[in-house]
């Protein structure tokens, strides 16, 4: 049998690529006895890795700012070959190159019925919803691995139809697992349609794939904030406009001098818990965000908020920020009739358009998103870069898979 390897939290700051047992097809043994489920998973695919990617919310880890435990296993973004299914996988078979979406679902709950794969009620004792290498997530096994398992497959997996077009175009499918559709739900859950204008807090992966998305829904100008110069060229170079943060001017200000009036018809937080007020230097404040756009949001527009919010943060500002209580201005909101959609995107309500629009050459997430391979073994080094701002997706290839 051959052997695995896979990227874990150490400490804050910290990351290492070590050895881990090949996966079998079996559930975690915590989803096993917290939820009274048979180990054996005879629904399940044992899937190579093409290509498997860092998350920005891999960072809020890996920074110490949730409850994870060192030797967390890390990596929820996955794509990969399938090399062995359980008996009972009617649909897939070896040789696939799949999507695997980050939230992990039976396709058989109430929620998953209803769409909402990102809160399954059958992958997690501790809360609804779950996802791979993730704290409180149900134990899965991360996948910024070598090879992974993947449960309930045929419901689970998105497989490519021509497995020489799904490597020619691998850069940009491997965003369908996370932040692609996470990117368009912020959009398209804050309203975003035909000429919209609409400001987008953050200039990260998910940040530039949400104002990609606006884009492709068709708003007419897309402002994105950040405080970090490169982020902000990187939005530049796909038609975006931009406004720094680190200036400490006012947003609503800023937004008049490119629209011509002080709000915009949607927004979308993908920032999260660990924002900063504005100004160089801004200590951290983490309602700034959702207060920012309560603000420049028109009355009745909608807020898209992907950016991660935590129910245990060790690292908070104060005790409230600590189980997640921030100082959120939800008088201004409610007097605007805004609405707010929140929580895991279900990326299994997405990921197959966004997979046509890309297959049809009518999406280049990719470049949008500065999408750079590397190494596993060169994944510490690329988590040390990430935290310190680089304008970059890492899309980590473990077995030199990807196209040159």
């Amino acid at each position: 049998m051959t052997g695995n390897r896979v990227v874990v939290y150490k400490s804050p700051g910290e990351v290492a690529v070590e050895p881990v047992d090949y996966p079998r097809l079996e559930l975690p043994d915590d989803v096993v006895q917290g939820l009274d489920l048979k180990k054996e998973a005879p629904h399940a695919a044992i899937l190579k890795l093409v290509t498997t990617n860092i998350c920005g919310s891999d960072q809020h880890m890996v920074r110490g700012r949730t409850t994870a435990p060192p030797g967390q296993t890390l990596g929820h973004e996955i794509t990969g070959e399938v090399v062995e299914v359980g008996d009972d996988v009617l649909f897939v078979k070896p040789g696939d190159i799949c999507s695997v979406p980050f939230n992990i679902a039976c396709g058989r709950c109430r929620m998953c019925n209803e769409g909402k794969t990102g809160i399954c009620l059958n992958v997690n004792p501790a809360r609804a919803g779950a996802a791979y290498g993730y704290v409180d997530m149900g134990g899965w096994i991360g996948g910024q691995a070598e090879y992974v398992m993947v449960p309930f497959a045929d419901f689970n997996l998105l497989k490519f139809p021509d497995r020489d077009q799904a490597l020619e175009k691998i850069m940009d499918l491997t965003m369908l697992s996370d932040i692609f559709p996470t990117g368009y739900h912020g959009a398209y859950t804050a309203g975003v349609t035909t000429g919209s204008t609409v400001y987008v807090a953050g200039a990260g992966p998910v940040g530039l794939a949400a104002a990609y998305s606006a884009q492709l829904l068709g708003a007419s100008v897309v402002i994105v904030g950040d405080m970090i110069g490169d982020r902000l060229r990187q939005a530049e170079s796909f038609g975006c406009e931009t406004v720094d943060l680190s200036s400490g001017g006012d947003l609503a200000e800023m937004i008049e001098q490119i629209t011509g009036e002080p709000e915009v018809d949607a927004a979308v937080d993908a920032v999260g818990f660990e924002a900063r007020g504005h100004g160089e230097g801004a200590e951290e404040a983490p309602a700034t965000v959702l207060n920012d756009m309560m603000t420049v949001a028109r009355a009745g527009a909608g807020l898209g908020i992907p950016g991660l919010y935590v129910t245990g943060d060790p690292g908070g500002v104060d005790e409230n920020a600590k189980v997640g209580q921030i100082g959120v201005r939800l008088g201004l909101g409610w007097a605007k009739s805004h609405s707010f959609t929140t929580g895991q995107c279900p990326v299994k309500k997405y990921n197959r358009q966004l997979m046509n629009l890309i297959l049809a050459d009518r999406a280049h997430i990719a470049k949008a998103v500065n999408a750079t391979r590397i190494s596993l073994d060169e994944a510490p080094q690329a988590y040390r870069e990430f935290d310190q701002g680089a304008a970059k997706k890492y899309v980590i290839d473990p077995h030199g898979m990807v196209p040159a």
